[in-house]
């Protein structure tokens, strides 16, 4: 949790409590079905709810915007976001059912009131989003396949509207084809080792109808 307010010190004494929840609901749930392993539910702060917020110091969402997350698995980065950001909408999917129930279940013991979860593959996911944020679900190629025409048309922050994607590596291969893409480092914003060769990439999409 020190981690947390480390990078994150204005928060609410709301968002500080429902960080602080984090643990032990995931340790609770993660004993009847297992979505985070071992080693990460020891270090969840680091692993999962500080790297999800990184997307934050890249993009801030400003209240009334909706925010899809992709391939959720356990609420993240949908679920950090949600908490940092409680005026904005955040739609997390996830095609793997027992998944999506831990995320239900993680949401209403957080009682967040601006998250809605969808058991289901993303294609046949209706509705237009500001952006749209995941951990390394699939190949950019094939995730922007994925969420073909679900891109609101107009841009209400400064940053087009598009993907925020949590990647690691060397992603120059990957975005060749991709020359809007702009690749932002984690380690300029935390100075964990971890977070050595983590980036999280924002590619602007264009509105299909």
């Amino acid at each position: 949790m020190e981690l947390i307010l480390k990078y994150f010190p204005q928060l609410t004494d709301i968002q500080k409590n429902q960080f602080e929840q984090l643990q032990s609901l995931y340790e609770d749930w993660n004993l009847k079905i297992n979505v985070v392993s071992r080693k990460d539910i020891d270090e969840l702060y680091l692993r999962h709810v500080l790297h999800s917020l990184g997307i934050a110091k890249v993009q801030t969402f400003l209240p009334g915007s909706k925010i899809l997350d992709v391939g959720t698995g356990g609420g993240f980065p949908g679920i950090p976001l949600a908490i940092l950001y409680p005026e904005v909408e955040f739609h997390l999917v996830d095609s793997i059912g027992k998944k999506i129930k831990v995320v239900e279940e993680v949401v209403a013991g957080l009682e967040l009131q601006n998250v809605k979860a969808t058991n289901a593959r993303v294609e046949i996911v209706s509705g237009k989003y500001d952006f749209i944020v995941s951990r390394a679900v699939a190949q950019m190629e094939t995730f922007v396949h994925w969420v073909n025409g679900k891109v609101a048309k107009k841009s209400i922050h400064d940053r087009k509207n598009g993907i925020l994607y949590l990647k690691g590596g060397d992603l120059s291969e990957e975005l060749k084809y991709y020359p809007k893409a702009t690749v932002f480092p984690i380690n300029d914003y935390f100075e964990e080792d971890f977070f050595e060769t983590k980036s999280v990439v924002h590619l602007p999409l264009k509105f299909k109808g």
